[in-house]
Order: C-alpha cells, then sequence, then structure tokens
C-alpha cells in the first residue's frame, strides 16, 4: 500500500484541508444536480465555488473555522464582493453552519437564520434547500 513518507509543511496541511472542505461541497451540489464551476483564482472575488441551474448563478464561499461552540464569531471576509452564500466548517468538529452573505462586520454561527448541519451530504442539503 502507498505510505507517504515525508512531512507537509504546516501552511500547506491547512490549505489542503481547506480545500478538502470546498471540495466536499462541489461534490454534494454536485449529486444534488447543480452545475458547479471553480474560479482558477479566487482571489478578490472571494468566491470558492461557482453553481448553476442553467438560468441562475449563485457565488458561494466556504470558510473554516477552529469553533468550540455553535456561538462562535466569524468575520465577514467578502465585504464588497457578490457572495450569495457562506458555508462555514468547524474543522475541529463534525458540523458546519450554512448562510447568506451578510453586511455586518461580525457575527455569532449560531444567527438567528443560520442553518446548522452536521457534516454529511443528506443534512448538508436539508440545510441548503432552506437557504
Amino acid at each position: 500500500m502507498p505510505r507517504r513518507l515525508t512531512q507537509t509543511k504546516s501552511g500547506t496541511h491547512q490549505a489542503m484541508k481547506n480545500t478538502s472542505f470546498e471540495s466536499r461541497v462541489i461534490s454534494w451540489l454536485m449529486q444534488d444536480g447543480w452545475q458547479v464551476f471553480t474560479p482558477v483564482l479566487d482571489n478578490g472575488h472571494q468566491t470558492d465555488i461557482l453553481i448553476s441551474d442553467g438560468p441562475n448563478y449563485f457565488r458561494i464561499q466556504v470558510k473554516t473555522v477552529e469553533a468550540s461552540g455553535d456561538d462562535h464569531i466569524v468575520h465577514n471576509k467578502w465585504e464588497q464582493s457578490n457572495v450569495d452564500v457562506v458555508v462555514f466548517f468547524a474543522r475541529n468538529s463534525n458540523w458546519g453552519v450554512i448562510t447568506t452573505a451578510f453586511k455586518e462586520a461580525k457575527r455569532p454561527l449560531n444567527f438567528e437564520g443560520h442553518r446548522k448541519f452536521l457534516q454529511s451530504k443528506k443534512e448538508f442539503l436539508k440545510e441548503f434547500h432552506q437557504i
């Protein structure tokens, strides 16, 4: 069996973990029938994933946080962009939160209207359809 015998630098490892959460969302949305696009570079547009149902397009930003609970405060990193939906993953747990992009500088993850999900396709899509 293949075994990785080299060390991955911590910054590189974190980027790999963050990308894995984006890939998870991409997979779930594709399985739900969405057309999914990924920008070659999202710098400045804060768009990790672009989805379409044909005539409509929506921009999604995926964020990971070290959250000890769902009262964790998250900061608006997409100000002055056209992001429609933000998906937060608690990378040290098995849950996440979906919300429409908000204008405030910060909010708790358990803000009214945010949709909490367990990290599974079924749970994610159930909450995503409520946005």
